[in-house]
């Protein structure tokens, strides 16, 4: 047997970054949350697949709570970088939208026709766009969301100037035991790209006030990035809150944002008044 990683073979190491295998009949559970997120656009107004830069896939979807100005969450959806969409995880808008906070869903081009470079690039080239764009942003009052991969995206752009805020939810920050597992068949990351995208490596201090979570229920790896990520931002002066979620999984949780009193909208709404840090 030989051991890849933190005392774990590749079996192991496959099954501690397999977040759909560790809950039960996945597929039926990815049904209802399409069906919840095709009623809330059916349900409110949206501007839809707006194009930030060139690629198919860079496009967003904007979602009003009202006519002006108003603080914003931009939300980055998961999927390991290589699967999923926007349209997939739109029902966690419901729940900020309930709360007078406008909501951009964010898209990307995923792997293998993307590599962690492109991706990271274009959520880059997504914030300048927002920047500058004519949308009624609120200025200080934009929170950078991820789930997941998208929490992985988070993590790297606490520092961008759009970015008043951050919520990582179960964020992976550091891509070295990814390269190791099978994730990796489709992502071919580079040692280079190990090292330069993974947030755990760069924690510099400075960064946005920042809101963390994953599920109590989670597998253990994606708890422990939480946690160090936590851990790391604290020890350089960051103003940082890191809380588990009751017996949440890694989709249970996002309900939690989908609900208008949902411990995440909560968290989200604390966080943009500067409460609970």
């Amino acid at each position: 047997m030989t051991l890849r990683y933190r005392g774990m073979d590749r079996a192991q190491l496959d099954a501690a970054y397999n977040n759909t295998q560790a809950v039960a009949d996945f597929p039926a559970r990815l049904r209802a949350m399409q069906q919840q997120s095709r009623d809330l656009y059916r349900d409110r107004p949206a501007i839809v697949d707006r194009a930030y830069h060139t690629a198919s896939r860079t496009r967003f979807d904007f979602f009003p709570a009202a006519a002006g100005p108003a603080p914003t969450m931009i939300f980055i959806h998961g999927g390991y970088w290589q699967n999923c969409n926007k349209e997939d995880f739109a029902f966690v808008a419901r729940g900020p939208l309930s709360r007078g906070i406008h909501v951009i869903l964010a898209e990307y081009t995923l792997a293998p026709q993307a590599s962690m470079t492109g991706i990271v690039g274009e959520i880059g080239l997504l914030l300048d766009y927002l920047r500058h764009s004519d949308l009624p942003l609120q200025t200080g009052q934009v929170c950078l969301a991820g789930h997941s991969a998208g929490g992985h995206l988070t993590a790297l752009y606490r520092h961008h100037p759009l970015i008043s805020h951050a919520m990582p939810l179960s964020a992976l920050v550091d891509l070295q035991p990814i390269r190791l597992c099978w994730l990796n068949d489709k992502l071919s990351l580079s040692d280079e790209e190990v090292e330069r995208f993974s947030p755990l490596r760069h924690v510099l201090p400075g960064g946005v006030p920042t809101h963390i979570h994953a599920g109590g229920g989670e597998l253990s790896e994606l708890i422990r990035h939480s946690r160090e990520l936590a851990d790391a931002l604290r020890a350089v002066g960051d103003r940082v809150r890191w809380q588990p979620l009751g017996d949440d999984d890694h989709f249970s949780l996002l309900q939690r944002l989908a609900e208008p009193d949902g411990l995440l909208t909560e968290s989200l709404c604390q966080l943009l008044a500067g409460q609970a840090l």
